[in-house]
């Protein structure tokens, strides 16, 4: 084969159609691209970044465990993973954490062991127990999760799809209260749907999902993945509800964006019934992801990050208001520092079209189901650095309203 024509080949499946930047270091909010062009990171790697890029105190954490123990599979015990689970269960204030590796392994283990639960607790029907999920959500990409998924590029072509799922729309109590059987194990919902572009639900619905759950014994999982640890401005977003969920899926944010560490937390009597040789994972709760996971949840125990989304978000929010009542967007939807944003379908802007813009312009982020992106700058990012990725984005769309006639 001609070595040229060779090298020309993609080397890398296509299931990422990334922006035209090639990243070669990155630090706090900002990276820069192997031509030395910086941009300011308002992706944070879908949240896993949450403590900014190259972030020194997680880095230590890295450095010093490295140098003693990284990984002695669950075989054995190492000195890590127990201060781990006890200072994320009191993080959470839940009873007990089963450590994973990816947030959808999180939920593939939640799903597990909900539907044990059902079997063994609950007493449904052999093989019959079913879990109530929402359409447009998004739980990760194994065959069982895309299953439920109602966005085609996700499922289409990957069945046989595994049964046992009922899909209602998001955010309604009375379709949830309709949905359920004798045989419902669990539901499993997003507090706020991040891939659907930050969509929250009615402010009583989860208030109002806790309860009916309780009346008809059903366990009450959130996905906490990208909501969760100090995205919204709490530790948790359930807590922006007051509501405590039976379990909580997390990841992205725990591996502090250096490695995947995810975990399911909750209640004790729940996640008791895995048994040895029930579920595992040979690198889950390895020492090295603990050693991360442990300085993530420190660094969250002083409620600082959780402030700083707080505050900041605030900002975001009356910039994105200018931004909608100049009529440029059509929508900002934001909690904490967070949100999705529709494009003025009248500025024919597509939201890749606008990433590309303000790729262009020195910002980063991230398109999501036709002209919505999403902004998830790290929490460490400052007021200024804020305001200035509020002045491009405000800037290119106010540009292209020019260019349409908008004006």
């Amino acid at each position: 084969m001609d070595q040229v024509a060779t090298e020309m080949q993609p080397m890398v499946a296509p299931n990422y159609s990334p922006l035209d930047v090639v990243i070669t270091k990155a630090d706090g909010c900002w990276v820069t691209d192997i031509d030395g062009q910086r941009y300011l990171d308002c992706l944070a790697g879908y949240s896993a970044l949450n403590f900014g890029h190259n972030n020194p105190v997680l880095n230590r954490a890295v450095t010093d465990q490295l140098h003693r123990v990284t990984l002695v599979s669950r075989a054995f015990d190492h000195d890590q993973l127990q201060p781990f689970a006890a200072e994320l269960t009191e993080l959470t204030n839940t009873e007990m954490m089963l450590p994973m590796n990816t947030g959808a392994e999180a939920v593939e283990s939640a799903i597990k062991v909900a539907r044990k639960w059902g079997y063994q607790v609950k007493k449904v029907a052999p093989e019959q127990a079913n879990i109530i999920v929402a359409a447009n959500s998004f739980h990760g990409r194994t065959t069982t999760i895309v299953s439920f998924s109602t966005d085609a590029v996700a499922k289409d072509f990957y069945g046989p799809y595994t049964p046992g799922f009922r899909i209602v729309p998001f955010g309604d109590i009375n379709a949830v209260r309709d949905a359920i059987d004798d045989n419902t194990v669990a539901v499993l919902f997003e507090p706020i749907q991040g891939e659907s572009g930050v969509v929250m639900p009615p402010d009583d619905f989860l208030p109002a999902l806790r309860e009916l759950c309780d009346e008809e014994n059903v366990l009450m999982i959130l996905d906490e993945i990208q909501s969760g640890l100090g995205r919204t401005g709490f530790t948790l977003a359930c807590q922006y509800a007051g509501v405590q969920p039976d379990l909580v899926t997390l990841g992205k944010a725990l591996g502090g964006g250096i490695l995947p560490v995810s975990a399911v937390v909750g209640r004790r009597d729940v996640l008791s019934l895995l048994t040895p040789g029930s579920h595992g994972s040979t690198f889950g709760g390895n020492a090295l992801a603990c050693a991360v996971g442990r300085a993530v949840v420190k660094m969250l125990d002083t409620g600082e990050f959780q402030a700083r989304a707080r505050n900041l978000g605030k900002i975001l929010h009356a910039r994105l208001q200018e931004i909608v009542d100049a009529g440029h967007l059509a929508q900002a939807r934001v909690r904490g520092l967070w949100a999705g944003i529709d494009v003025e379908p009248q500025l024919g802007l597509t939201g890749r079209q606008l990433c590309e813009k303000l790729a262009l312009r020195g910002m980063l982020c991230k398109d999501t189901h036709g002209s919505t992106i999403r902004l998830a700058p790290p929490l460490t990012i400052s007021e200024d650095d804020l305001n200035l990725a509020m002045d491009i984005l405000a800037e290119v769309l106010a540009a292209q309203a020019a260019a349409v006639g908008r004006n």
